[in-house]
């Protein structure tokens, strides 16, 4: 194995070189070609399928921070943490390029093993083990895809209402759900190359009909409250920062490999943490601060259960169909994302399909969903979101426990990822690797002692115990629950025999005409 130096010289090579030729290199790979169906399903792609550079990483992240649905996230800053804007920009920085910075840092994984991020979890929790992190994750990214879908459709509705005068009927609000579902099949069910075309050449689009609607929002900032307003102590910057990683990078984090890893393993992976966290950080910290900005003078769009239509009501009416369709295109930039990885994350819970078949199985669901949102439920809309809220501390855990298991472990043995029963590397002890599925559910109890979900000032829907502490009430519970599956990990795992002896084998035989690095 060459040492690192060395591979950093290759790997800048390497990238330089695939980032000239990155449309040729998209086109000449049946697999993965923009426009038709991609075949792989979650086997390890091979090193003679691997094209394209960092950069594609930037456009992924950037895509799916684009929709003006970041404001609110600005507005609480202000509202409920009482920040002044100085400080608001500053949680933002922090907050979003710094969770998207972990992102980028957890996607080196799918460089190095050429899978989705919860297949390669299998190499750390078990065949077994690893069901349970990825059904939560599945439930997870399902339950938020069917938000954006209802979120979107009553964007679409309001869209027909303004252009065409049309009233809101079950049959238009079943077309507006079609519809948008469609536009979600059709780039999530195409694949990876065509997702990652359409999310450089979208962002350009929609990127600048968000400009536009950002610069009148701007303009009905109350600039005189703006200066003066006070500065909050330390412990709600501390929050904020809290608040924004939590609402941003954090709910990613363990989908950046699925889009790296078709990506040559010669690529640095310092690379992919810059792109990753300045794809997403230049979108959210201008979306967050004008988010803050307007909020100093009306606390209305922080405390809003529809933010689009808060948003709508602060711009001219003649503004409101570019903003509708900025807010459809953002949500459609960022579902397709979650589509394609939630897809793939079924079929490595073990349903036996083919990732377009799980694709399609996923909006169908969150179809079922937003007929439930919109035609029957009344008030189930806040607690179900507060539930998917829940959702993210046993994804936080399995960060912490993937991340400890990343700085230890330099390949995956593709044959023993995709190999069920006992004759499968990745068994362990009956399929669970003890030590990284009791790290997972320490954190997950601690952080739910810290965890507090309610669905408004006065409806609390889940109290942990500690969440009163000053680490529950500042909203830092994810920082406990990463740190705390982490740290177990990094204890127990040397106590894991089974682990420790999995890890003493021989690297898994690559292509040859691969150079082999380090990262």
């Amino acid at each position: 194995m060459a040492d690192s130096t060395t591979s950093d010289r290759a790997g800048d090579q390497a990238d330089d070189h695939a980032g000239a030729h990155v449309g040729e290199h998209v086109g000449d790979h049946v697999s993965d070609r923009v426009g038709a169906v991609e075949t792989r399903g979650i086997e390890p792609v091979p090193d003679s399928e691997r094209h394209g550079h960092a950069g594609q990483m930037f456009w992924t992240w950037f895509a799916a921070n684009i929709s003006l649905l970041g404001l609110p996230l600005g507005a609480t800053l202000v509202a409920f943490r009482g920040l002044n804007i100085w400080q608001a920009v500053l949680v933002a920085v922090i907050g979003a390029f710094g969770s998207f910075a972990l992102v980028g840092a957890l996607s080196i994984a799918g460089k190095r093993g050429g899978a989705p991020a919860l297949t390669l979890s299998r190499a750390v929790f078990g065949r077994r083990g690893n069901a349970g992190p990825t059904l939560v994750t599945w439930i997870s990214r399902v339950g938020w895809e069917t938000v954006n879908t209802t979120t979107a459709a009553y964007a679409l509705l309001s869209l027909l209402t303004i252009v065409f005068g049309v009233r809101h009927n079950t049959v238009l609000t079943l077309v507006c759900l079609l519809v948008f579902i469609a536009c979600t099949l059709l780039i999530s069910g195409l694949g990876h190359a065509t997702i990652m075309w359409i999310n450089k050449w979208a962002s350009y689009l929609f990127g600048l009909l968000n400009l536009v609607v950002m610069a009148f929002l701007a303009a009905t900032v109350d600039w005189a409250k703006v200066a003066h307003a006070p500065a909050a102590p330390l412990s709600a910057v501390i929050a904020g920062i809290g608040i924004i990683a939590a609402g941003t990078g954090i709910g990613w984090a363990n989908a950046g490999a699925d889009y790296a890893r078709y990506l040559p393993r010669a690529i640095p992976g310092k690379r992919l943490v810059l792109a990753s966290a300045w794809g997403a950080g230049i979108p959210l910290v201008l979306l967050i601060s004008l988010g803050s900005l307007l909020s100093a003078g009306d606390t209305s769009l922080a405390a809003a259960s529809d933010p689009v239509s808060a948003i709508d009501a602060m711009l001219p009416s003649w503004m409101s169909v570019p903003y509708l369709i900025a807010a459809f295109g953002g949500l459609l930039l960022s579902n397709h994302l979650s589509v394609y990885s939630a897809g793939l994350t079924l079929v490595t819970l073990g349903v036996r399909a083919k990732r377009t078949v799980a694709v399609g199985l996923d909006v169908v669901i969150t179809f079922v969903g937003g007929i439930y949102f919109m035609l029957i439920a009344k008030d189930f809309y806040g607690p179900f979101t507060t539930f998917l809220t829940i959702l993210a501390v046993p994804i936080t855990a399995w960060v912490g426990v993937f991340a400890v298991d990343m700085l230890r472990r330099r390949s995956y043995d593709p044959d023993a990822l995709m190999v069920a029963g006992r004759a499968g590397r990745y068994w362990y002890n009956g399929g669970f690797a003890w030590s990284a599925v009791v790290s997972w559910a320490l954190a997950i109890v601690v952080g739910l002692l810290l965890t507090e979900a309610r669905t408004s000032d006065t409806d609390i829907w889940f109290s942990g115990p500690l969440s009163h502490s000053w680490l529950g009430k500042n909203g830092l519970g994810w920082v406990v629950t990463f740190v705390v599956g982490a740290a177990c990990y990094a204890l127990l795992r040397p106590f894991d025999k089974a682990v420790t002896a999995e890890t003493q084998h021989t690297e898994p035989h690559t292509d040859p005409t691969t150079p082999r690095t380090t990262v």
